[in-house]
């Protein structure tokens, strides 16, 4: 099966979601219309849109879609990490290196984190600053904010 991507409005602004072969491979932001907002919806895309609606509607903590994640071995232990963060909880870098068993890898965490393909699913933003500061975010802090604020985080 080829890629297959749609953009779609949700309320923090459009996300762009692609699929390929039967995984959902990319959750991003769109900050520019550059591409056909619809290439073609699939059964899938399709699930992955009114699951993240009804995330958006807090009647979703847990999403149930097939991924697959691009990236280094040390990317791919990142977001599994990230994963096991349950729903309106926040870990900080460090807790996620040290989950990760490297301790030391905190800045490596926080690119691991930047380059997250699937956003919101893979939850990278319940990751916060040690000091319980909301730091870098790929969309923006004021995203991130909204997004532990959905989740009773804030």
């Amino acid at each position: 099966m080829e890629k297959c991507s749609v953009v779609y409005s949700f309320p923090i602004g459009k996300l762009r979601l692609t699929e390929e072969a039967g995984a959902l491979t990319q959750v991003s932001y769109q900050f520019q219309q550059s591409e056909p907002e619809v290439s073609q919806w699939t059964p899938l895309l399709k699930e992955a849109v009114r699951q993240l609606e009804e995330y958006f509607s807090g009647n979703r903590k847990e999403f149930q879609l097939p991924l697959r994640l691009n990236g280094t071995e040390f990317q791919k232990k990142v977001w599994q990490a990230l994963l096991e963060i349950p729903y309106g909880e926040t870990r900080s870098y460090s807790q996620i290196a040290e989950r990760i068993g490297n301790s030391k890898a905190v800045r490596a965490v926080g690119m691991a984190n930047h380059v997250n393909p699937v956003m919101i699913i893979v939850p990278c933003h319940r990751v916060i600053g040690k000091n319980g500061g909301l730091t870098g975010y790929g969309c923006g802090i004021e995203i991130k904010e909204a997004l532990l604020h959905l989740e009773g985080c804030l």
